[in-house]
């Protein structure tokens, strides 16, 4: 697997990654509608389920949705203009907008924890295991009512899904982005780790604000 890349564009595509991720998007569109500056609600994060505590499903909503698509557009700007070395190149696009989101240079580097736009990139790097990584999260929130839980057993399963499911030695660009991405989230999730083991994690109330 070849990871050359021409070096004027590993840049670029650092820096476009990065700033698509650093779009705050729940912070936009809570202040847009009147809810106030996020970060002075719940948890303080910037992030979808947090914009939930408002009350405000559609907002939320819209957040995931957002959040997500700017991931997949970093990736597929990559893979369309990159095309000498095209994995390589969604492979650090998809790790460079994670970074953008999670460390913002716009809100001092405090950010979200990466979970929609961790999805959307790995939407575009490999669709089976974006379609998976979905129905893990969504499956494991459900049951346990705690939406980290559900986050973190997708992006602990995204590493391992990915070389089958793409057809990708395990040292090759996309499972290696996979992998990088996983561990970004999980880090961001260190406290809601701690608070799962000590069984102290918030459960997610989809009827009011929490």
């Amino acid at each position: 697997m070849n990871w050359s890349l021409s070096p004027p564009s590993l840049p670029v595509v650092v820096l476009i990654a990065y700033f698509l991720g650093s779009i705050p998007f729940g912070l936009i569109f809570t202040a847009l509608a009147g809810g106030g500056d996020i970060r002075r609600i719940g948890s303080g994060n910037i992030g979808a389920t947090n914009v939930l505590r408002t009350g405000r499903k559609g907002l939320a909503a819209a957040t995931l949705l957002f959040d997500a698509l700017k991931g997949a557009l970093a990736v597929l700007l990559a893979r369309r203009f990159c095309v000498d070395a095209t994995q390589t190149a969604m492979a650090v696009a998809a790790v460079s907008v994670v970074i953008g989101h999670c460390f913002p240079v716009w809100l001092r580097f405090k950010g979200g924890k990466g979970v929609a736009t961790g999805l959307g990139t790995i939407w575009v790097l490999c669709w089976p295991v974006g379609l998976a990584c979905c129905v893990i999260w969504l499956a494991v929130a459900k049951l346990s009512r705690i939406s980290s839980a559900g986050a973190l057993t997708a992006f602990l399963a995204a590493p391992a899904l990915m070389p089958p499911l793409s057809e990708q030695p395990i040292q090759s660009p996309l499972p290696v982005a996979a992998l990088l991405v996983a561990l970004l989230i999980w880090v961001r999730h260190y406290g809601n780790i701690v608070r799962l083991i000590s069984g102290n994690e918030p459960r997610v109330n989809m009827n009011k604000p929490q």
